[in-house]
């Protein structure tokens, strides 16, 4: 008998438009603004899916407080030991018709050994309070 194999887990791709109004370097933050609407996820290596602790996410949308090209919509973040990571930030409100958020794994900002992603994901409804996303990150 042959055993089982995991199929591994694929890297996330970038999404189109993931990168508009990228600010490089977004400093770390507690939260953006006064918060109210929580951005969260998890950071995992791609193939085995292992959590990846103290990896820098930036954060940024266009919220109730500012429009997502604004320095002070923009905030950073490190994953938690278990990879995981929030954001407390205002209410992502619609931009293009479509509330959505922004979220970038730079390796710019890191050590290098994963590569860069940056994501756009839409929220399902305007009046959600959370919004969920994971990186699976594909090492260099």
């Amino acid at each position: 008998m042959t055993p089982a194999r995991a199929e591994g887990l694929a890297p996330t791709p970038t999404m189109r438009g993931g990168a508009n109004n990228y600010r490089p370097g977004a400093p770390l933050v507690d939260r953006i603004g006064g918060g109210g609407f929580l951005m969260t996820g998890t950071v995992r290596r791609a193939g085995d899916g292992t959590p990846l602790p103290g990896r820098r996410i930036q954060v940024w949308a266009h919220t109730t407080e500012g429009h997502e090209r604004d320095a002070a919509s923009h905030g950073a973040t490190l994953s938690r030991e278990d990879g995981t990571f929030q954001m407390d930030m205002p209410q992502i409100v619609p931009a293009f018709g479509q509330p959505h958020g922004h979220l970038a794994y730079d390796a710019e900002y890191d050590d290098g050994a994963f590569a860069t992603v940056f994501l756009r994901p839409v929220m399902a409804r305007v009046d959600d309070k959370t919004l969920h996303v994971d990186f699976v990150l594909a090492p260099v």
